[in-house]
């Protein structure tokens, strides 16, 4: 008896250390927000890692971690991408879902670069540093926009590798200016998704190309039919091959990215998972050697835990509250922000005011989409609020203004200017189809607003609410059902935002914008 007593005992405590040491380590996803087509690099004990934005700016955020876990924005690539009516917003254009896609991110001899394409310009663009924080980009782009490129060095050449189900490669020129002279395409592997089956969805793509002991490895996603995103890798012993492929990993849908060591040897396999409303959101799996293969996974599966420090959460490294308070001399935005689109710069500030963001109207506009100088915050998971104060009081006849969660079926909470009067309206864009939802008139000039997003196990719902002295907080409206939509292609963002249908000169006085989780 008191043998078996103390086998139970040792047992039920084996499972209690092991459950303290799961909490002690990072949970999937590393990153619960909107951080898509991730490329990482290791520098030293650094790591970095960029990002898909698309028709935000600045755009192509570059983030930076001690840990692979806990990251941090640091510099974007570029201010704006371009100054044609699609980026900005004019002539009733615009480049949602477009703009500037997957990049590539590498360290070689001393130099950062970073580099990406766009649908929208018909370009590929290449950014190089020395200083990846402080900037100071020196900045290429040529004809034409290679898709989903990745950027690679190898024995004193350079390359983009590139395409979609026809993996193609060519040479770069020394400069990095251009193709080389002479150089043209080559295609290298006929059918990247052949490992997969025959019955491909979406054939593969998001090339990432990595060297490992001589050996070269390529990554792609492919998605077969009636199954799910699927990592497939492929092998070489020379770029130009011949390649052999397999399947890398088949789980929950995590797939597209690629490789990262850490400096006491071990491996992950950095990749991303379509999550519903709140985007696409980045995963690691451990990764073992076997075989010349890397082998990504447990048993073939994306654990839970990770063997790597906790996470401390988004806030403030990839999103924060902002009390748009600025010391002397600060006249921008913490890089937190992006704005939908490239902005008017004549028409905000954060001087103007002291600890204030003034958002100007400066045209007439009668669709919030299509609306300039909408700033915007990332929405993260699993669930998360984010709140505004705003001074109203110079309005002019047609403005609104407030607070959003913006995609294609956006829901706003703000205020309309009409005549010498203004209310507190919600509005919905469920179904495509806009319209205010309910409608309270205000009889003051200093109003709060209130957004709760709900995105546990995609439940994804957004509530609205309204306060007029930011403690009693009001539902308004109804529940917007967020829905993320191909269009688009990015995750719920909160969004400030002011705009006039009517007359321009009026303005709004955002006195903080707060998030938490």
């Amino acid at each position: 008896m008191k043998n078996k007593i103390s086998f139970i005992f040792i047992c039920f405590n084996l499972i209690f250390q092991t459950a303290i040491s799961q909490e002690e380590f990072a949970q999937n996803p590393i990153i619960f927000a909107d951080v898509p087509d991730l490329a990482i690099i290791r520098v030293g004990s650094d790591y970095y890692m960029s990002s898909t934005t698309m028709h935000m700016n600045p755009g192509v955020p570059i983030m930076k971690s001690k840990d692979l876990v806990n990251w941090k924005l640091i510099n974007y690539a570029y201010d704006t991408l371009g100054d044609i009516p699609e980026l900005n917003l004019t002539n009733g254009k615009s480049t949602y879902g477009r703009g500037s896609w997957a990049s590539s991110l590498r360290f070689h001899k001393g130099i950062y670069y970073v580099t990406t394409f766009s649908g929208t310009t018909g370009e590929t663009y290449i950014f190089k540093t020395k200083d990846i924080e402080k900037g100071n980009w020196q900045r290429v782009s040529f004809k034409p926009s290679y898709h989903d490129h990745s950027l690679f060095f190898d024995d004193g050449r350079s390359y983009l590798i590139y395409g979609s189900e026809k993996i193609k490669l060519v040479e770069l020129n020394e400069e990095l200016t251009g193709i080389k002279d002479g150089s043209s395409e080559k295609v290298i592997i006929e059918n990247a998704s052949k490992p997969a089956g025959d019955n491909i969805m979406l054939g593969s793509e998001g090339s990432q190309l990595f060297k490992v002991n001589g050996k070269y490895y390529l990554f792609n996603i492919c998605w077969p039919k009636g199954g799910m995103r699927t990592v497939v890798i492929h092998r070489a012993d020379n770029i130009n091959g011949p390649w052999e492929g397999k399947i890398g990993l088949q789980d929950l849908g995590v797939a597209q990215g690629g490789l990262i060591d850490t400096p006491d040897g071990r491996w992950f396999s950095y990749l991303f998972r379509d999550f519903g409303a709140v985007g696409r959101i980045p995963y690691l799996v451990p990764v073992k050697w076997e075989n010349g293969w890397p082998i990504l996974g447990k048993n073939g599966k994306v654990p839970e835990t990770i063997e790597l420090p906790v996470s401390k959460g988004l806030i403030p490294g990839l999103v924060n509250t902002d009390e748009f308070s600025r010391k002397r001399g600060e006249k921008g935005l913490p890089l937190v922000w992006q704005w939908n689109h490239n902005p008017d710069d004549k028409l905000w500030s954060v001087t103007e005011r002291k600890g204030y963001l003034r958002l100007r109207t400066g045209r007439i506009d009668t669709d919030f989409l299509l609306a300039r100088n909408t700033l915007t915050q990332r929405t993260i998971g699993p669930a998360c609020t984010g709140s505004v104060s705003l001074d109203v009081s110079k309005m002019k006849d047609g403005d609104f203004a407030g607070l959003s969660v913006l995609q294609k079926e956006y829901g706003l909470v703000g205020v309309k200017a009409e005549g010498s009067k203004k209310a507190i309206v919600m509005v919905s864009a469920n179904n495509d189809i806009s319209a205010e939802i309910q409608r309270i008139p205000l009889h003051q000039d200093q109003i709060y607003f209130r957004i709760d997003c709900d995105f546990t196990n995609k439940k994804d719902e957004a509530n609205f609410f309204y306060s007029l002295d930011g403690k009693i907080w009001n539902p308004i409206g109804e529940t917007l059902k967020m829905k993320y939509t191909i269009p688009h292609f990015m995750g719920y963002r909160f969004g400030l935002f002011n705009y006039a249908t009517k007359g321009t000169g009026g303005f709004v006085d955002f006195d903080w914008f707060r998030i938490k989780n």
